[in-house]
């Protein structure tokens, strides 16, 4: 098992790792709209969707994975009404590679934040 870590997304805000490799799967914490400075991002759903995806890059990226290697992604969302703007944003990066999906509203996220989104996906 190998934890993984970037200064390229925001640090952990409670005791658990931005992500873990086990085998050839990685798996990561759920990513809110934050900076790598852990500056929560202004603005609409649309603006706080690509700042978790540019998060989920980083943590992907250090885990020797990509968006393309993504197998299963759960959008965590406040709002259900959101989300067709969620799924404008989520199918800007999964255009022609589909993973498997479930997206659940919640009463309330870390930080106030609109949405989290977390990945499975292969190492490469």
């Amino acid at each position: 098992m190998k934890t993984v870590q970037t200064t390229n997304a925001p640090a952990a805000i409670g005791p658990y790792s931005q992500g873990i490799v086990v085998n050839n799967l990685f798996f990561s914490s759920g990513q809110i709209p934050l900076t790598a400075e852990g500056v929560m991002v202004e603005g609409d759903i649309k603006a706080q969707t690509h700042q978790v995806f540019k998060n989920l890059q980083a943590v992907l990226e250090e885990a020797g994975a990509s968006l393309d290697t993504v197998v299963k992604a759960t959008v965590f969302i406040k709002n259900m009404d959101d989300f067709a703007a969620v799924n404008e944003v989520y199918g800007q990066y999964f255009s022609v590679h589909k993973p498997a999906r479930s997206t659940v509203e919640v009463a309330r996220l870390p930080k106030d934040a609109l949405v989290e989104i977390e990945v499975i996906a292969l190492v490469k």
